[in-house]
């Protein structure tokens, strides 16, 4: 598997601290993203939670390794019992009334794809796919119409 980085951008409507809330705060993030139990921006801060298939489910461990508020948020990503370390990064800029969000995930290629499909490149670029072209944007939608 190669080492390139998956890169995925979408212009969003909405502004940047909404958009800033919806992947900083737990209540918010469990509406569009995963349930996790405890979150907090900030450098260190370690998380855990439960994602995957309709047919396996996999346990994630994350530490936050960067924050700039309202502009970058940066994770690792890994998984219990399997070997292999990646980070996420979320990077937001304005674009009028808009958010240019730019997902990247590195490190892919340090998971063992070969046995496991969930691992696979194919994989995460369907489920980012997903939680930044669909989930994300419906959940920004709601919170819109809500206000």
């Amino acid at each position: 598997m190669s080492n390139t980085p998956l890169v995925i951008e979408r212009i969003l409507d909405a502004p940047v601290t909404a958009v800033w809330e919806a992947i900083t705060d737990k209540d918010k993030m469990k509406q569009w993203y995963f349930d996790l139990s405890a979150f907090s921006p900030t450098v260190g801060f370690e998380f855990s939670f439960s994602g995957g298939s309709e047919t396996k489910q996999y346990l994630h461990h994350c530490k936050i390794t960067e924050v700039i508020p309202g502009k970058k948020l940066s994770y690792t990503w890994r998984y219990e019992g399997y070997p292999g370390n990646s980070e996420v990064t979320w990077e937001l800029a304005a674009e009028g009334k808009k958010t240019k969000l730019t997902l990247t995930h590195t490190g892919l290629h340090t998971f063992p794809s070969g046995e496991d499909s969930n691992f696979g490149v194919a994989s995460f670029t369907q489920g980012w796919t997903y939680i930044i072209g669909t989930s994300l944007p419906e959940y920004l939608a709601k919170q819109a119409v809500a206000q």
